[in-house]
């Protein structure tokens, strides 16, 4: 009987160590989120493979593809750039007519926890819009990206020629 007594502590100070183990390790996953979905999405998403359409005048498109590091959905808001006086957050839509074009994607554009999204021709997409000034082939372009938490980060995109992405436009574009 004593032997039966002493297992039974013993199964029940290690089920409490168990549950004080689990509890611990809780504690600790809850303080890694609250740090992770504290830090500013500037620091999370990073903007490669990036590119930019060479044009005369009129307006041209970045492209690329953004990579979310965190554990939290973000979300580019905003884009600008000293190449154009307007710069949008652009996607393709139905117009009112059936035909496809493109128009300011309301909400910016999300980018999931740990994942991606593609910035390419024909979808989502950087449009600046009013060129004062030819972009030309092999050089540099500065942006500035501005995230829904308010944190912004700069990159710079090298443009190069490309001869698709000539699509319509809704609205006073240009």
């Amino acid at each position: 009987m004593s032997n039966n007594l002493f297992s039974r502590r013993r199964m029940l100070a290690a089920g409490a160590a168990l549950s004080m183990g689990l509890a611990l390790a809780s504690c600790s996953s809850d303080s890694d989120n609250a740090a992770e979905s504290a830090r500013p999405a500037a620091e999370s998403v990073t903007l490669t493979e990036s590119w930019v359409k060479a044009a005369d005048s009129g307006m041209t498109a970045a492209f690329g593809t953004l990579v979310n590091e965190s554990g939290t959905e973000a979300t580019l808001v905003s884009v600008s750039s000293p190449i154009s006086p307007a710069v949008e957050v652009h996607e393709m839509a139905m117009g009112p007519d059936g035909a496809m074009v493109m128009r300011k994607k309301e909400g910016g554009v999300s980018i999931p926890a740990s994942g991606t999204h593609k910035l390419e021709p024909g979808a989502d997409h950087i449009m600046f819009l009013r060129l004062p000034a030819p972009v030309k082939a092999g050089t540099d372009v500065p942006l500035t990206l501005t995230f829904g938490d308010g944190s912004t980060s700069e990159t710079t995109v090298q443009v190069r020629d490309f001869t698709g992405a000539n699509e319509s436009y809704e609205g006073n574009h240009g």
